[in-house]
């Protein structure tokens, strides 16, 4: 199986992520673990990276790209894959969608973990305050994550339809326990 999880900063995409690569017995792909192991690794892609990853800045699609295409090369996807954290945008979703033509691979389902704004920033706030004292993570910080989430919303709408329009966007209450949003995903996908 092939998804890609979708959904506001605090939607819980971490945790049901890690739920469903286990039940499915396949790798959870995080964009940020991408990121960060290119920044490390000093290949050319890698060093194109850098730049943007120190600054904190977006890397740019035809990078991106490159990185999941060298990602979903690796042994360990050929049973499936979850991608967190990429697409975010349509273009990015269509950009998917070409490459996976091309590795001969199909995109089965997008999961779009919908949550209200209030919400995810209450839960964002809550997770930046249970790290350990004198550790925060800036982008947790409420008006970081309130215009991050704007952000967010901004271009959420196009790649929904995106989505939808290929009958492969599920559409999950994220507002309610862990454990029953896992059941809902597991149900609409089965």
């Amino acid at each position: 199986m092939r998804l890609v999880i979708l959904g506001g900063s605090g939607a819980g995409k971490g945790t049901q992520a890690e739920q469903l690569c286990h039940k499915l017995s396949i790798p959870w792909i995080s964009t940020g673990d991408i990121l960060l192991r290119a920044n490390d690794s000093q290949t050319p892609l890698g060093l194109q990276v850098q730049p943007y990853v120190e600054k904190g800045e977006l890397v740019p699609d035809e990078i991106m790209i490159k990185l999941i295409r060298e990602r979903l090369l690796q042994p360990d996807v050929t049973k499936g894959w979850l991608l967190d954290g990429y697409p975010r945008t349509a273009f990015q979703a269509e950009e998917l969608d070409f490459l996976l033509d091309d590795l001969g691979q199909q995109l089965d389902r997008a999961i779009w973990l919908e949550v209200p704004e209030s919400v995810m920033v209450s839960r964002a706030v809550a997770r930046g305050q249970k790290l350990p004292e004198g550790l925060c993570r800036l982008d947790d910080q409420p008006e970081i994550v309130q215009r991050r989430i704007a952000l967010f919303q901004e271009r959420t709408t196009p790649i929904l339809e995106y989505y939808d329009r290929s009958h492969r966007l599920l559409t999950i209450n994220g507002n309610q326990p862990p454990e029953k949003v896992q059941q809902d995903i597991w149900q609409q996908l089965f």
